[in-house]
């Protein structure tokens, strides 16, 4: 059984920073897959479509009905969303800023909490400060893994809450802003699209909606996602992992987890081809193939809690106004 009261402290920056170096050393092509994909615009729209149209045709049904669509259709239209969510915190489908924030605020509509915004404050700081506890909200907090531990119904309660566990993270990264206009805006579109489907459809319908976004990032093979990414579960030494499955063909290509890390200014469109055009760099990673296998080996093995991650104390420099990912020189 784990007896691990702690993260797995290191000293050094992240790998992805001197692998980007390697990697444009040696392909310099790679640069070309840098750039904006408009196209993923266009699945917000189908995804917030599909969602709005099944919440309309659950508004009169039992809870049944609306609990088995919610686990079995409407957690995969959502997580496609937080994925566009992702690539707008970016600004990875426009060129201009202003309208990867209103990418963001729509997609953004399903999951029925104002977080889009928010999320990219965070997310572009767990990208300068991986590992780094009072900066990154990807780490768990203290309380949080001594409370979950390595139990096994913590682990599914943990799973089932994860939003709400995530939210409480963002406490702790005090040195972070919290609420700028992005977020206001937000939160505005957020309440009026809320308030519209309660109003003209009912709390069902609503309730539809929010059971799809929980499921989408919790107790559900997608929910294995945030497991994937940073838990030590192949090997104790490797900080970062890719998942190469099935998944990957509805969910944009959410998997290729460390070649986002590597050069996060590429689409989720040409992660794909920047592993292809490396494969030195990658194949002799560990990466994963299956959520459900993920799933359970993380619910089930009381070898893997939530301190299997690495932190460290180092801030590589980077200034923490920078809300940038970390310089790459591109050439």
């Amino acid at each position: 059984m784990s007896t691990a009261s702690d993260f797995t402290w290191v000293e050094g920056s992240e790998p992805h920073r001197q692998r980007t170096r390697e990697i444009i050393k040696k392909h310099p092509e790679v640069k070309k897959l840098i750039g904006k994909n408009p196209m993923t615009f266009l699945w917000i729209v189908v995804c917030v479509g599909m969602q709005i149209a099944i919440a309309y045709y659950l508004k009169d049904a039992s809870w049944a009905w609306i609990v088995g669509t919610a686990w079995l259709v409407g957690a995969f239209p959502t997580h496609t969303l937080f994925v566009c969510i992702h690539e707008s915190a970016h600004n990875l489908i426009f060129k201009k800023n202003w309208m990867n924030v209103a990418a963001g605020i729509i997609a953004n509509f399903p999951s029925l909490a104002p977080t889009a915004i928010s999320f990219k404050n965070y997310h572009l700081k767990h990208h300068a400060f991986q590992g780094v506890h009072e900066l990154d909200a990807d780490l768990p907090d203290y309380w949080e893994a001594k409370l979950i531990n390595n139990y096994f119904i913590g682990k599914v309660l943990w799973l089932m809450l994860y939003p709400f566990f995530q939210g409480f993270r963002t406490i702790r990264c005090i040195e972070l802003a919290v609420f700028d206009r992005g977020v206001i805006m937000n939160i505005i579109a957020q309440l009026a699209f809320d308030f519209a489907i309660v109003y003209f459809w009912g709390w069902p319908a609503l309730a539809y909606l929010g059971l799809s976004f929980l499921f989408s990032v919790g107790l559900h093979p997608l929910g294995a996602r945030w497991i994937q990414e940073h838990y030590l579960v192949l090997d104790k030494n490797q900080e970062t992992y890719s998942y190469y499955g099935t998944l990957n063909g509805v969910n944009m290509n959410v998997g290729y987890h460390n070649e986002h890390h590597d050069m996060p200014s590429v689409p989720w469109n040409n992660l794909p081809k920047l592993k292809s055009a490396a494969p030195e760099f990658y194949d002799n990673l560990k990466y994963h193939t299956s959520f459900v296998k993920l799933l359970f080996t993380f619910i089930f093995s009381q070898e893997i809690g939530l301190y299997s991650r690495i932190a460290r104390k180092e801030r590589a420099g980077v200034p923490l106004n920078d809300r940038s990912t970390p310089d790459i020189d591109m050439g």
